[in-house]
């Protein structure tokens, strides 16, 4: 299967649905109250019909596949995830882009989608690398994703200049099919004590 197939994602927390408009109204609210950070961006209810379009192109472009992540518990849609990046043919993929709305920070809606994307990802789209990327400053998010048991690769120095003008360190992690088992039992095991 390609990366940048649409596929409807679920298991018992989550379902992740190919990103359409039909997800405004409700990323729109999950996303207010959100805090930025100075080094992080996320959407705003205003600019919410934007951004969906941005990542449809995106996906047109064959280099993004964005989903709107919807809580089965309440069946709102509280955040957005993509692959991004994708390099279909040396397999290689990216999880990114993602933010979830403060209803479901702090619960299982974010391992229970990264266990349904890194699962898609090696076995049903045979990749060979699952990246991750944040910026140095973002230690909530470097913390996370070495909690999902994802090994730091390096940092790429001055990566990106920010829309302040300031230069972004970019810290990458990525997991490796061989470790991929290990990685499913870890999440499945926050997953049952969630």
């Amino acid at each position: 299967m390609l990366l940048t197939e649409q596929v409807t994602l679920e298991n018992e927390h989550v379902r992740l649905e190919p990103l359409s408009h039909d997800h405004a109204e409700d990323l729109a609210r999950a996303c207010v109250g959100l805090e930025h950070a100075w080094y992080t961006a996320a959407p705003s209810p205003d600019t919410m019909y934007d951004e969906i379009e941005t990542r449809k192109r995106r996906h047109d472009a064959g280099v993004m596949n964005p989903w709107a992540v919807r809580r089965l518990d309440t069946g709102d849609a509280v955040g957005m995830t993509t692959f991004c990046n994708i390099d279909q043919a040396n397999r290689h993929v990216e999880i990114g882009y993602t933010w979830l709305g403060p209803s479901a920070q702090r619960t299982a809606v974010n391992t229970a989608a990264k266990l349904l994307l890194l699962g898609h990802a090696f076995e049903d789209c045979d990749a060979i690398a699952v990246e991750f990327r944040t910026h140095w400053h973002n230690r909530q998010s470097r913390a996370a994703i070495a909690r999902l048991g994802a090994k730091q690769d390096g940092v790429l120095r001055n990566d990106r200049i920010g829309p302040d003008g300031t230069l972004r360190d970019t810290v990458v992690f990525s997991i490796l099919p061989h470790e991929w088992p290990a990685v499913r039992l870890g999440l499945t095991e926050r997953l049952r004590r969630a």
